[in-house]
């Protein structure tokens, strides 16, 4: 039961008294200040939550009176008063509290402290909750909850931290739907999007997960991967360089020092699903957003659209359907992965001759000799008499490139000073969806994955403060009846 208001001030004061004498002690024995450290940490908890009782205590028990209006009716003072539990920063406590229905034994539908003290639907304070998921979107769930037990000697489960991150991830969609684009005069000259897919690991279904026999058969793997696809949209001043440029940078593996940064950068993460009944493909997905963010940024469309994507097809057409004004450029360093391999069935790998004939072939793709590099390519298979797998690694970088030529035309691009490489896209990939969702032995399902990618999205966006608040006050609205307390 809550002590009175009073009583918690007094067992405050005696507490405090208490952190006074540990300190003197402390002085005395000469100890080691991280032990004092530790000590005031748990015993200032302790304050907290006696300071907070006090506070719950001073409310009241919620007696509104005999009856209540409820919405079209009227309901009734339950004769017993109802008790519920509050997980706070600073530990449990029970809030005893009056209650109204229609009679004793139906759902209770007032709850007048409840309301008043902006009390969350479940039992984990908002803090508690802001401060758990925090810690959740970036570690293991078993990691997050460890974390916060030597922090606060909270112990909430790894399955309350999971169903936490679901509930929470189910006002994300609507919070960026809502979130006002960047201020027209921080952004750049050019307006950018970039997609990609990352492989999330699947927990298989039930029936899958029974093995036939002691081991795995031939091609069976131990676990199933579903794309994940993340898009991202950036504003970027014109950065016009030459071939020789772009060759002399990226063999020396080193940025030019005045290449501009990317503003405002906003990244999104969507699996296919089910949505209102219809499944929705995370390429879809992530383009419909990546779409509407353009639109938002660039109303007038008078900034240059770039789409900076690998050579992956599904991805160009889901692009030709909703970004279809953009300059489609394909990713340099996909282009550059293709040329090693080239380079690697003429050359002993790490040889200069592999990196010289890299080097030259680059710089003619740069210079929009694509056609000439196909037929080059295509002479050399003949002049060397390449046979089996290392004239079909050939054939398939050859296949690539006529396949992605409309996209290669870099001695345009470079001129027009767009960017030609979507490290910016394989880095939100890695940050959203491979640092998260892939550590080792984590098996997901698609609402569980969705949930996350959501999450930590807002998060790597640097709108997790905003998203709280938001979630927040679209809880009380829909409990209350009312804005926040």
């Amino acid at each position: 039961m809550m002590m009175t208001q009073e009583r918690a001030f007094l067992k405050a004061q005696r507490q405090l008294l208490e952190i006074e004498q540990f300190v003197e002690v402390a002085v005395t024995d000469r100890q080691r200040i991280d032990l004092v450290e530790r000590g005031l940490m748990a015993q200032l908890l302790e304050i907290g939550r006696t300071m907070l009782e006090g506070f719950v205590a001073a409310q009241g028990d919620g007696d509104a009176g005999k009856e209540l209006p409820a919405g079209e009716h009227t309901v009734r003072r339950l004769d017993e008063p109802h008790t519920r539990r509050y997980l706070s920063i600073f530990g449990e406590l029970r809030i005893r509290r009056c209650v109204y229905a229609v009679r004793a034994g139906q759902k209770v539908e007032r709850c007048p402290l409840d309301e008043q003290l902006g009390l969350p639907a479940g039992e984990f304070s908002y803090v508690l909750e802001d401060w758990l998921q925090r810690l959740c979107v970036k570690e293991s769930f078993q990691e997050a909850t460890s974390d916060l037990r030597h922090l606060l000697g909270l112990a909430p489960s790894q399955r309350a931290a999971e169903q936490m991150n679901q509930q929470m991830a189910e006002h994300a969609e609507s919070f960026t739907l809502q979130h006002p684009a960047p201020p027209p005069d921080e952004e750049a000259e050019l307006l950018v999007a970039t997609a990609d897919g990352k492989g999330v690991p699947m927990r298989r279904p039930l029936e899958e997960r029974v093995r036939r026999g002691p081991r795995r058969g031939k091609g069976e793997k131990a676990n199933k991967k579903q794309m994940a696809y993340v898009g991202a949209v950036y504003s970027i001043d014109r950065f016009r360089r030459t071939a020789d440029e772009v060759v002399n940078e990226i063999a020396r593996k080193e940025c030019a020092v005045d290449r501009p940064v990317p503003q405002h950068k906003q990244v999104w993460a969507e699996m296919t699903r089910m949505a209102e009944g219809d499944s929705c493909t995370g390429r879809e997905c992530v383009f419909i957003e990546m779409a509407i963010a353009c639109h938002e940024r660039d109303r007038q469309r008078k900034k240059t659209l770039v789409c900076l994507m690998d050579g992956e097809v599904a991805l160009w057409n889901v692009q030709h359907e909703w970004l279809s004004r953009a300059v489609g450029i394909l990713d340099l360093f996909h282009v550059l992965e293709r040329l090693w391999d080239v380079a690697h069935m003429f050359h002993r790998e790490g040889s200069s001759q592999a990196a010289e004939f890299v080097n030259h072939h680059l710089r003619l793709l740069l210079e929009g000799k694509v056609g000439y590099v196909i037929g080059r390519f295509k002479r050399l298979c003949d002049e060397h008499a390449l046979r089996g797998a290392r004239r079909r690694t050939v054939s398939a970088v050859i296949g690539y490139y006529k396949n992605n030529r409309q996209h290669m035309r870099y001695d345009e691009y470079l001129a027009a000073g767009y960017p030609i490489g979507s490290g910016v896209a394989e880095g939100a990939c890695r940050h959203v969806v491979k640092d998260r969702l892939e550590q080792t032995g984590m098996r997901w399902m698609v609402e569980g994955a969705q949930a996350m990618l959501h999450l930590r999205a807002i998060y790597l966006n640097g709108q997790w403060e905003e998203f709280v608040n938001y979630r927040i006050e679209a809880e009380q609205a829909a409990l209350y009846r009312r804005p926040a307390a």
